[in-house]
């Protein structure tokens, strides 16, 4: 049974002081949910929150890493790095890491290879530009995307794998993939990972929508039968957001 996940990605935001007061804030919205939630704050606030959440459900995660155990890496951090102030997921692959600090799906594939050879989890992000949409090519990028990265792997691995579909023309933007788009391009994602690895793989896979969900969206976007949940952008630095966000389901 494929879980349904809400992750909030702080992105470049947030100095201790500002997270530690999300982080209290976020404590006292904290209910029963069917989904799992987990928040992504910046490199320097990974292990204060994994302290002030070690007793919580929240699971403390992290923006990136590099795929080298060590090295002259200057200003990257390592998946045994992480797992040694207790983070066990990485989200992977997000758009703005591929647009602005040049990542591929070749540099992508190792470092999910790194993560999973270190036992993490990863969120692993994808999606097309408007461009890509306009032109009706959005299946075909995505679909190389998934394929470049990941069909390398073995059937077990994607244990350790949930998979973010993020349209780039909707980060940020205020723009929303419909339901009904985002429906249609997560049972094409399902199905890429049928046609590769067979249907009870696929079956188990989460995959999440990311782009500009919010409290006004979120249950009719978790409502379709292949979306299991969302990567939150903005709205994950608003607890009371955040929180009618993990609840829409």
């Amino acid at each position: 049974m494929r879980k349904n996940i809400v992750a909030g990605n702080w992105k470049m935001n947030n100095g201790l002081s500002q997270t530690q007061a999300l982080i209290s804030d976020l404590k006292k919205q904290v209910q029963t949910s069917e989904a799992e939630v987990m928040i992504a704050p910046s490199f320097t606030n990974l292990w204060p929150a994994f302290e002030s959440l070690r007793q919580d459900t929240i699971e403390v995660i992290a923006q990136n890493m590099h795929f080298a155990n060590n090295g002259a890496f200057t200003g990257e951090v390592s998946a045994g790095m992480l797992k040694s102030i207790g983070i066990k997921t990485v989200i992977l692959g997000h758009s703005e890491r591929r647009a602005y600090f040049n990542e591929t799906d070749e540099s992508l594939a190792k470092k999910v290879d790194a993560a999973l050879v270190n036992k993490m989890r990863v969120i692993f992000c994808f999606g097309e530009e408007l461009a890509d949409r306009k032109a009706g090519k959005e299946e075909a990028v995505v679909e190389s995307q998934i394929k470049n990265a990941l069909f390398h792997l073995k059937e077990e691995d994607f244990q350790n794998i949930v998979l973010a579909y993020e349209p780039v023309w909707a980060i940020g933007t205020g723009e929303t993939a419909s339901p009904e788009q985002a429906q249609d391009m997560h049972a094409f994602i399902r199905k890429t990972l049928a046609d590769k690895y067979g249907t009870d793989i696929a079956n188990e896979v989460s995959i999440l929508y990311g782009g500009s969900v919010k409290p006004a969206n979120a249950r009719e976007i978790f409502s379709k039968p292949d979306v299991d949940g969302g990567l939150i952008g903005g709205a994950s630095l608003n607890a009371e957001d955040f929180f009618a966000i993990v609840n829409a389901f």
